[in-house]
Formats: C-alpha cells, sequence, structure tokens
C-alpha cells in the first residue's frame, strides 16, 4: 500500500480536482518505557513510529471540508465552537479552535485527511491526529513551537474531547528526533533524545484488540495517583520517594507502587541505552509489564499473553504492554540478527485468549525511531 503522504496526495485530487498547497504530518508512537507516569509529573521514553497522519491543505473560503479515506466526511464552521463537531471531525475543529484562541492565524481551507497509525492500539493515533491539524490549521507558517503544540494538543484532549490525559503522546509527535527516543520531563516538558542502541530493534506488535480510553478505567486511575499524593503530602507522585507506596494502604498504595517504581526504571533504561546494556534495558521493560498487570492493572488477557508468547522466543530481550492499557499493542527489544525470525515465530506462535479475542488482523512491525510533526509545501 502507498504511504499515507501519497495516498493523501492521490485522494485529494481525486475529491477536489486540485493540488494541495501544503501538507501537514504527525507521527502516532510507541513508549519504551514509562507508563502512566505523565499525569503524575514524571519521566517517559516514547519514540515516534514510521507511521503518520496526514492532512492536506487547500484554501477556501468559508467552512472547513475535510475527507478522511477511513471515515467519511466533515464540515464545520471555523467560527463555531468544536462541540458542535461529532467523532474525528471534532479534534480538527478543536484544533482550529484552540489554535486561534492562542492567536495564530486560521483560514479555512479544505483537504483530506489519511493515516498509518492504527486506531485503539494504543499507539497515538488521537495525538497524531491533533498535531497534524493544528499544523493545517496554522496556515501562514506561525506554527507553536513543540512544547506549545503538545499543550494545545493535550487541550484538544482534556477540554473538547473530555478526557484527562498527560502530555506524552502530543509532545512525542511534536518534538521526536530521528533515530532516538525522547526522554520527556513531563512537568517541566524538557526533552533529551537518547539514541537507540546498535544491535538491537524495536518491535510493535498489535493484538488486534481495541480499546475506546474514553470507556477504560482510565480516569479511576489517575484520580488513585491524585489520592495518594494528597495522603503523602506532595503535588505529584513524581515527588514521593521511591518507597513512599509503603505508607499508604490498598489500591492506592498499588497504584503509587508502580508509578514510583516506574519512575526509576525510566531513570535505569535511559542509562541502560546509553551504555549500550541490552540485558538491563529489557530486563527493566520486563518489569514495568509485571507492574502494570499486577499494581497498576491495566493490562489485559491478549496484552499478557502477547507479552508471555514474546519473551518465549530466541532473540527477545524484554517486552511489555504500552499505551493505556486493557488492550492494544505490546512492545518488543528484539536483538538485531533475530528481528525476521522473532516475527515469523510470533506471529505463528500466539494464540488469542478466548477472553479477549483479536478484532483485527495481528500485526508485528519492526520500527525505526522517527521524527516529530511537519509541514511541507506541495511542488
Amino acid at each position: 500500500m502507498a504511504s499515507a503522504h501519497q495516498r493523501a496526495l492521490d485522494l485529494h485530487r481525486a475529491r477536489y480536482g486540485t493540488t494541495p498547497t501544503r501538507v501537514a504530518s504527525a507521527p502516532g508512537r510507541v513508549n519504551l518505557i514509562g507508563e502512566h507516569t505523565d499525569y503524575n509529573d514524571g519521566h517517559v521514553l516514547p519514540l515516534a513510529l514510521p507511521m503518520r497522519t496526514v492532512i492536506t491543505v487547500e484554501p477556501t473560503e468559508g467552512d472547513v471540508v475535510l475527507t478522511s479515506e477511513s471515515f467519511g466526511e466533515a464540515t464545520f464552521d471555523p467560527d463555531n465552537p468544536a462541540s458542535d463537531s461529532v467523532g474525528w471531525a471534532r479534534y480538527v475543529h478543536g484544533a482550529v479552535e484552540l489554535a486561534r484562541g492562542e492567536g495564530y492565524g486560521i483560514s479555512p481551507w479544505r483537504g483530506v485527511v489519511t493515516t498509518d497509525v492504527p486506531v485503539g492500539a494504543s499507539l497515538s493515533s488521537s495525538a497524531a491526529l491533533e498535531m497534524a491539524a493544528l499544523i493545517a490549521a496554522c496556515l501562514h507558517g506561525q506554527s507553536p513551537e513543540p512544547a506549545a503544540l503538545a499543550r494545545l494538543g493535550q487541550r484538544i484532549e482534556n477540554e473538547v474531547i473530555g478526557l484527562g490525559t498527560g502530555i506524552m503522546d502530543q509532545l512525542v509527535s511534536a518534538a521526536a528526533v530521528d533515530g532516538a527516543a525522547l526522554l520527556i520531563d513531563c512537568r517541566s516538558l524538557e526533552t533529551r533524545p537518547v539514541p537507540l542502541p546498535d544491535g538491537v530493534a524495536v518491535v510493535v506488535v498489535d493484538t488486534g484488540t481495541r480499546r475506546e480510553l474514553e470507556t477504560s478505567a482510565y480516569d479511576e486511575r489517575r484520580a488513585d495517583c491524585a489520592e495518594a499524593a494528597r495522603l503523602l503530602g506532595v503535588a505529584a507522585l513524581r515527588d514521593a520517594d521511591p518507597d513512599d507506596w509503603q505508607r499508604l494502604e490498598g489500591r492506592v498504595a498499588m497504584r503509587a507502587r508502580h508509578v514510583l517504581g516506574e519512575q526509576v526504571r525510566v531513570a535505569g533504561a535511559v542509562e541502560a541505552m546509553i551504555a549500550g546494556d541490552l540485558v538491563t534495558l529489557g530486563r527493566l521493560m520486563d518489569q514495568s509489564h509485571d507492574s502494570l498487570r499486577d499494581d497498576y492493572e491495566v493490562s489485559g488477557p491478549a496484552l499478557d499473553a502477547m507479552v508471555s508468547t514474546a519473551r518465549g522466543l530466541p532473540g527477545c530481550l524484554g517486552a511489555r504492554m504500552t499505551g493505556g492499557g486493557f488492550a492494544g499493542c505490546i512492545v518488543a527489544l528484539v536483538t538485531g540478527d533475530k528481528v525476521d525470525s522473532f516475527s515469523e515465530a510470533l506471529a505463528a506462535a500466539y494464540q488469542a485468549p478466548a477472553a479477549q479475542p483479536s478484532t483485527e488482523p495481528v500485526a508485528v512491525m519492526a520500527v525505526r525511531p522517527s521524527s516529530g510533526a511537519s509541514s511541507e509545501l506541495v511542488t
């Protein structure tokens, strides 16, 4: 299949009979380690995927008119509130509304939306759409810097969609560096590229299961963390000591134990990557999954089964669920010489559990860290 970029150009010409003036795009992400620490003001270590969401731009008069290759058409008046739109169009309408509110020059346009990022697979398809939409909406070269772009994207999630997510997904989609994971301080928004060591590959595995984050227990987990921070007398869990979870009880103690342990694991993962210590990096990924499964309780039957299968194959150094949880994808660290055999063996060996069968095809994808959101003129 042609890339999302080429499909967008082709669909624009077929739909409107013209060539767009500009193309905006942004990547999805996979998180190596640092899960559910972002909204606790902690550290995360994601990387941008080569799969991107693309929006073509051709200035027009009046309404914004968009065609999605998968989800139909949408038209909205940019002067109206984003609450008037529904579905995927609300993300784009929210980008227009919030960017305009920050003083960026917004003009109506028509275009198409294509994506290679699997939707609902915990690979941040929504953040990719938000970043691409914000860049598309800023028609006069006034696109915000990555941190400001990410904050606007987070506001789309929080204020327009109504989901209390952190900022990790938007910031890595906006600011990622080719060839490197991105260490993000989710309080200061400082970022630091951490190159992927030689001799290893990141393999993303889609279990073919899907979840809607809005209907998950995400908000409950966030509330548990806020309660833990309150009981510990800190602004956010990142400010607590690693063993402070022992001062808590019950479910809140479990949530805090995961977050505080994950903070330590992220720091250890960065050190391991810099030192080229792949065994330690893989071990920390394994520990992260086990903590997410047992203490944070956001894994699921399919994720656990895929992680277990991956860990049993030659070349796998570590594997864990990635993203919000409950369904979607895992990420595995695999020695470079075993990537092909690992991928083939995993696809053949995995058996979907009866408790959570796959609704989409299982896919195994070796990925290279890619660059963040961008805009380019069509020549």
